[in-house]
């Protein structure tokens, strides 16, 4: 069993998939990529499910279950199994105890929720499950409709656990986020002028790689010195994951782009803002493999260990150092539901919560002696 890419060049359409020994698509995980497709997932998106989806049916078929037939314990020995090395999981050699997971217990959390939804996704579509896996229950207080709860959410006869029993605990990453001296580092370190636009666009934006690469100069403002974000097609399959959304920008912003304009894109026939300039074929929009390539350069060239979405934590980041609020953060950002900025961006750093202090007056008003 094998995830497979799928691509159509006639109407520029990407997709994954998973074939089976007979190199024949697997039907029951098709069906949900099929789905995720219509629904106008990401090809990422279809990709992660198609992996994770993939091993839960290698796992099944190493052990002879029937996919319909799996059970609350099938699915507590496919975590075991994915914390296992590959070479443990067919028993060629026998893992030690002291072994470090194979798959991390984020990785592993995101298989369960592709689980999860490819067990609601088969149930609704009349497959029989374990009751274990998936629980079908009166939907609001008629009682008409039906609804599908996730597997595992209501494995309690008096109802006290309400979430997935099977979840690993993880550790909370905090957001690494870049120096003042890091980021001018790396701005002075590009050669073109469209290099540091791009690092410089996601610093004054906060906006994703993705979205940089599929802006248009429509989408510059420079007189009212905005950026909007728009959901588009785009040659080089940059997307954009939220709606749309207008982002002020600063002037020194809008200098940089101007002169880029005028010193390296010329005249230039494309309406994308990054295109090829020194490559062929020139003219084209700028590709991800091409901006990560810049990266690994700029790394050596400065010894920053950074990615481009370090630009957007440090955005983030330095917004809400300054006192912005969460709400006008989310907006900016774009995402859809406050509760993904405060998960991500809630942390404090000892220093972060002194001057907070300092600020309210607690060091330096108190009424009484210490």
């Amino acid at each position: 069993m094998r995830v497979q890419r799928v691509l159509m060049p006639a109407v520029e359409f990407e997709s994954w998939t998973v074939l089976g020994d007979d190199q024949i698509p697997v039907e029951p995980i098709e069906r949900v990529l099929s789905y995720l497709v219509s629904i106008e997932k990401s090809p990422n998106t279809v990709k992660a499910y198609a992996h994770d989806l993939k091993d839960w049916l290698t796992y099944l078929g190493r052990h002879r279950i029937d996919w319909q037939s799996a059970t609350l314990e099938d699915v507590a020995g496919f975590v075991a199994w994915l914390r296992m090395p590959p070479p443990a999981r067919d028993g060629r050699v026998t893992a030690l105890p002291t072994m470090q997971p194979y798959c991390s217990a984020r990785s592993v959390n995101r298989k369960l929720a592709a689980l999860t939804s490819f067990c609601g996704f088969h149930a609704r579509h009349g497959v029989e499950l374990s009751a274990s896996l998936i629980t079908m229950q009166p939907a609001g207080r008629g009682g008409a409709a039906t609804s599908y709860k996730p597997f595992l959410h209501h494995v309690s006869k008096r109802g006290v656990e309400r979430r997935r029993t099977i979840k690993l605990k993880t550790s909370r990453q905090i957001p690494k986020v870049l120096t003042v001296q890091q980021v001018q580092s790396i701005l002075d370190s590009c050669e073109h002028l469209r290099d540091r636009l791009l690092f410089a666009l996601m610093l004054d934006t906060g906006i994703r790689v993705g979205e940089a690469l599929g802006l248009r100069h429509e989408d510059f403002a420079i007189a009212e010195k905005t950026v909007t974000v728009m959901p588009r097609h785009n040659d080089n399959g940059a997307r954009a994951k939220a709606g749309a959304r207008t982002i002020p920008a600063s002037a020194e912003l809008m200098r940089l782009y101007a002169d880029y304009l005028n010193q390296e894109y010329g005249a230039l026939d494309s309406d994308y803002v990054f295109v090829n300039l020194w490559s062929a074929p020139r003219g084209r929009p700028w590709s991800y493999s091409a901006v990560y390539d810049l990266v690994k350069r700029l790394r050596t060239r400065t010894g920053v260990d950074f990615g481009p979405h370090l630009f957007r934590h440090t955005y983030a980041t330095w917004l809400l150092r300054r006192g912005a609020a969460m709400e006008s953060v989310q907006s900016l950002l774009g995402h859809a539901s406050i509760t993904s900025t405060i998960d991500t961006y809630s942390h404090l750093t000892v220093e972060d919560a002194r001057q907070t202090l300092e600020s309210a007056g607690w060091f330096t008003g108190r009424e009484v002696r210490l």
